[in-house]
């Protein structure tokens, strides 16, 4: 049985990924209130919120990033891992090491391309259709959910060169059983 001690972030980098992982579950819950509440007032009182379907399709945005940064440390999201499964320890070590180093650059370079986005969109002063509201901040709200999966994918990283132990995925658990 694990005390509520044990449970908690030890370290600036666990408490790092508590709060990103906070975060990101927090807008899957303001997408399904936005849904909820837009169909509700539809279905219900023939009204609808100013620019929600701009709000929805913008806060979907946010969320897919956020969720990327929310599964980019843990190693519990759906893989195919058949030559990992069979390959002896240190080969497992390599791929993990290797396709965590592949991702870092990959999502980096796709940081660097949304923030071009974010810029362009600033610049462009896109707005909302009903309220003329400017877009920009949700696009920049995306792009800080993208910079926190390069965080977080960092920070595997170096803990699977140095520290693998520190990792929280039932793969690591596993390893260090062996």
């Amino acid at each position: 049985m694990t005390s509520a001690k044990a449970e908690a972030p030890r370290n600036l980098a666990d408490r790092i990924i508590h709060v990103i992982e906070w975060l990101a579950a927090s807008f899957v819950g303001i997408v399904a209130a936005d849904i909820f509440i837009s169909v509700l007032l539809r279905k219900f009182f023939s009204t609808s919120i100013p620019d929600s379907y701009d709000f929805g399709r913008l806060l979907l945005g946010v969320l897919i990033f956020w969720g990327i940064a929310a599964t980019s440390y843990r190693g519990g999201h759906i893989t195919v891992d058949l030559v990992w499964t069979n390959a002896g320890p240190r080969l497992k070590r390599f791929i993990d090491v290797f396709a965590t180093l592949v991702l870092l650059f990959v999502v980096t370079v796709q940081t660097i391309m949304l923030f071009d986005k974010v810029h362009g969109t600033y610049n462009d002063n896109i707005q909302t259709f009903d309220l003329n509201l400017p877009t920009w901040p949700l696009f920049a709200l995306a792009w800080a959910g993208d910079v926190c999966a390069v965080v977080l994918i960092a920070i595997r990283a170096w803990r699977l060169v140095f520290n693998p132990e520190l990792l929280h995925d039932e793969q690591v658990v596993q390893r260090t059983q062996e």
